[in-house]
């Protein structure tokens, strides 16, 4: 039987992940400089 459909799917599933959570982590990252501008905005 030939593994190579599995394995493919498998690191296609891993980089799925990583972009998903690579995306998540830059949208944080974006709203809490927005929140902090606003912070050094306000003073």
């Amino acid at each position: 039987m030939n593994h190579w459909p599995f394995i493919i799917a498998a690191y296609a599933i891993v980089a799925a992940a990583v972009g998903g959570l690579s995306f998540g982590s830059w949208r944080a990252m974006r709203r809490a400089e927005t929140a902090a501008e606003l912070l050094r905005e306000r003073r």
